[in-house]
């Protein structure tokens, strides 16, 4: 789904960048090389995010730890 008509952002490229580390809102428009424009996305970019960071949070948790 498209999250940024302006830079056609999909959920897609906002869950790509945060796997490869990103965030801050900012970080993920400058993996996909462009910045929030109008602004009418960053709400929704930012829920994504927090999603996407939650989810691997939650992910970490219940993850075993290694053996010693």
């Amino acid at each position: 789904m498209f999250v940024c008509s302006c830079n056609m952002l999909t959920d897609q490229d906002v869950k790509r960048a945060v796997d490869d580390g990103a965030t801050r809102p900012r970080e993920i428009y400058a993996a996909q090389g462009c910045r929030a424009q109008c602004g009418n996305c960053v709400p929704g970019v930012l829920c994504l995010l927090r999603r996407a960071l939650q989810a691997r949070s939650e992910m970490a948790v219940s993850e075993p730890l290694p053996a010693m």
